[in-house]
């Protein structure tokens, strides 16, 4: 963060715990419902309630500071939604009450979501000044007839020159974000998003597939998509690209060049803990008994505005025999995989208690380990709901 953010908080401290810290913010609003989206996001009618809204996120986490007892905060992601269309001022607001609050690590990496159409170079230039030092660009495509069936509100050249504003406002660090499997998208094509995305000089890509999810435009009349074989070609043309190109995947969706890994997701990916503030916004914390809780925060914004005793709808524990499923979903994502010992840093459970499980995934071909690290083989990745169910009541 910049010294005029930096508190006494910011130090470090024995009280830091063995389990890394994230924080999740989540801004609700968006310029258009984007009709693949499923996540908790609503279009902006009128101004934003930046302020109102900040305070309320505030006072939301003076009543979760219990939950973490003074750990380290090692990053922060604001999601949304889309971000972007908060100003540098909410955030200087909102970062200042964090650090009143919460030890933030001295290296944290503090990421943004932008989207295309809703920036401007003095935009990025002022979250670079508050210490936000990661951006995550949503461009998806730079195919304008892909845009506008994605239904986004950017076209190609605004998605250049976001990331062009951002590497012009300081930001080395940033991702951008691209679908593949879109509707009737040929190899070509694909591949050509790519090759704009490497040579505009992202160091991060997200290359992720298109799914269709319930309750979206797209489930109800779904889009002409490329046929299984093709999209095992497209995938593997992709990943010989950005290997080439000097990108290593390190989760099944993320490449980046040396250095550009996502912190906090691999915090996620790693069963890790982070707080939630912010409408609709999910959180997990491990408690000094062992116990692991996954909780979520009121979805309607203006219910989340309101002032009330409590903004969490939903708070339960991760029960015993579920804790097993629960990290492998997300470490079983990782190129590197895991080891014995993280997973029972992360669960409080013994690997012996899932020996049996790993040894007869890797007798069937599904599962290799080398030098401690335990991963899936090639196949493995192609069948892993396959290797997850294993793991169902372990």
């Amino acid at each position: 963060m910049n010294d005029s953010l930096s508190s006494p908080l910011s130090t470090e401290s024995s009280q830091s715990k063995a389990i890394p810290l994230s924080l999740y913010v989540h801004i609700p609003w968006c310029v258009r419902k984007c009709p693949y989206c499923d996540f908790n996001s609503h279009e902006r009618k009128g101004d934003l309630p930046e302020q109102a809204y900040i305070a309320a996120m505030l006072e939301d986490l003076e009543q979760d500071l219990d939950l973490v007892q003074g750990r380290e905060l090692q990053s922060i992601f604001i999601g949304g939604g889309t971000p972007s269309l908060f100003s540098a001022t909410a955030y200087e607001t909102l970062f200042k009450g964090l650090q009143k609050h919460l030890r933030f690590a001295r290296d944290i990496e503090i990421t943004l979501e932008a989207n295309p159409g809703t920036l401007e170079q003095g935009r990025f230039e002022g979250y670079h000044s508050l210490g936000i030092n990661r951006l995550s660009i949503g461009v998806q495509s730079f195919d304008p007839a892909q845009l506008n069936k994605l239904g986004r509100i950017h076209n190609s050249d605004d998605a250049r020159r976001a990331i062009a504003c951002a590497q012009h406002a300081g930001f080395s660090n940033f991702n951008v974000d691209l679908m593949h499997g879109l509707n009737e998208q040929s190899q070509a094509e694909a591949m050509q998003d790519l090759e704009i995305a490497i040579s505009a000089g992202a160091p991060h890509i997200s290359w992720y597939q298109l799914t269709i999810e319930a309750n979206t435009e797209f489930f109800k009349r779904p889009p002409s998509l490329p046929l299984e074989t093709e999209m095992h070609r497209m995938q593997a043309a992709g990943l010989s690209l950005l290997n080439d190109a000097g990108f290593a995947r390190y989760e099944v969706s993320a490449y980046a060049k040396a250095g550009h890994q996502s912190r906090h997701n691999l915090n996620y990916w790693q069963f890790g803990d982070y707080l939630a503030l912010g409408a609709g916004a999910h959180g997990k914390i491990s408690h000094a008994n062992g116990d692991i809780y996954r909780y979520q925060k009121t979805r309607k914004p203006e219910d989340y505005l309101q002032r009330q005793p409590s903004r969490t709808s939903k708070r339960e524990p991760v029960a015993t025999e579920d804790l097993a499923l629960e990290f492998m979903m997300n470490a079983l994502r990782l190129e590197q995989g895991f080891t014995r010992q993280l997973f029972s840093e992360r669960t409080g459970q013994s690997s012996q208690t899932i020996d049996a499980i790993l040894a007869k995934l890797q007798q069937q071909g599904l599962l290799q380990e080398q030098n401690h690290l335990i991963r899936p083989s090639a196949r493995g990745f192609e069948l892993i709901d396959s290797i997850l169910s294993e793991f169902l009541n372990a």
